[in-house]
């Protein structure tokens, strides 16, 4: 078998990151629409979006063991077309139960893929021989905001969310597996059904994990509690107050499009060490200093800080002495995933019994753990 170039590798596992972003932009673009249609208030959402997230925490470690049984470029692949069709299914449930259902499918499908197109990254990584996690990072958020764009149109063109759902996924899913089609013989390992099915992170994986959950908390605080930040905190008005989380957004792009090359010119123990460093000044910015500039300010410097940590710490996970390369990334998944939904409900807790000031303080805290842990990012020799 032909050996892929770097190039056709790096797209191949690119077009996997803009297929998994995609598709779950296409979801969240017409998450409102879609509450119209099931007649569902805030309560029921969040109960909904709950059982989602429950989907992919409970996918992680299966998807991590049949990506190293069976290799993690087919079971990418296998899982992204299942990732299509559960997107398809949310669109034709017709009540709020077969619903609920659809949406385990599609967590459980959207987070078994991303295990195992990060698996199937940290391979690429190695054959490219050099740092490029960032970059595939950088494609997932690139699809998600395609996805997002293509619900823009559904509603301004009035389509509605059975047509746009399966018309987008189908067309998206067709171009991103032919790009991924490429002949690559993916790693297998042995002696893993022996392994524990929920594993544990072991010796410096630790640490990486946490590294993780810091960020990914950081992240989930600033999707939903941004831009009343900036209402309570700088006295904008809502419209103003949206643009928060859009400059966090773009400069977290940005930041992953150039991450690799400041990984492969200072390492990643340097890189994850600077990266808190800026997350904690933009932290700092946004609770200590609050005007509204100072605050849009600071939550740019928190997506530039933010940026790089994920990508690097499933990095480390792909390359882990002690554990199999999808079990590693499975573990550090969980932790990382678990900040994601831990970050809002914990800052609320906090802004309830103080303030939303006191809430994004504890973002500087974590933000500062990032850079005394650093070193557990640094590859093993």
């Amino acid at each position: 078998m032909q050996t892929p170039t770097n190039r056709a590798t790096w797209i191949a596992v690119a077009a996997m990151f803009i297929l998994n972003g995609a598709l779950y932009g296409i979801w969240a673009s017409r998450i409102p629409a879609m509450a119209a249609r099931h007649g569902l208030d805030a309560g029921d959402l969040g109960w909904l979006l709950l059982l989602l997230a429950g989907g992919a925490i409970a996918a992680f470690p299966l998807a991590g063991r049949f990506a190293d049984k069976l290799g993690a470029a087919p079971v990418t692949l296998a899982i992204a077309v299942v990732y299509t069709l559960a997107l398809i299914l949310t669109a034709l449930a017709p009540g709020v139960p077969t619903l609920a259902l659809a949406l385990f499918a599609f967590g459980a499908t959207h987070g078994a893929m991303d295990v195992a197109m990060n698996t199937w990254a940290g391979e690429a990584e190695r054959h490219i021989g050099r740092p490029v996690m960032s970059s595939f990072h950088a494609m997932f958020s690139l699809g998600a905001g395609l996805g997002a764009a293509t619900g823009y149109v559904s509603e301004r063109w009035d389509i509605g969310i059975t047509p746009h759902f399966v018309l987008a996924s189908i067309a998206t899913a067709i171009i991103a597996l032919a790009f991924a089609r490429i002949p690559w013989t993916s790693q297998r390992q042995s002696g893993i059904d022996s392994t524990p099915l929920f594993p544990i992170p072991k010796g410096p994986l630790i640490a990486v994990g946490f590294i993780a959950f810091c960020s990914s908390m950081g992240e989930g605080a600033m999707v939903d509690w941004s831009a009343l930040f900036l209402v309570e905190m700088a006295q904008v008005s809502p419209a103003d107050a949206a643009l928060g989380y859009t400059v966090f957004s773009i400069a977290m792009v940005i930041t992953r499009l150039t991450g690799d090359q400041v990984t492969r010119r200072l390492g990643p123990t340097i890189t994850a060490r600077l990266a808190g460093i800026i997350a904690t000044a933009g932290t700092c910015c946004a609770v200590f200093l609050g005007t509204y500039a100072w605050t849009l300010a600071g939550f740019a410097l928190m997506g530039v800080g933010y940026a790089v940590i994920m990508p690097l710490a499933f990095s480390r996970a792909a390359n882990d002495p002690d554990l199999p390369p999808g079990t590693a990334i499975a573990s550090v998944s969980t932790l990382g995933y678990g900040g994601l939904l831990l970050g809002p409900p914990v800052i609320g807790f906090i802004a309830d019994a103080t303030d939303l000031r006191t809430g994004f303080a504890v973002l500087a805290v974590l933000a500062t753990l990032i850079i005394v842990l650093a070193r557990a990012v640094r590859r093993p020799t």
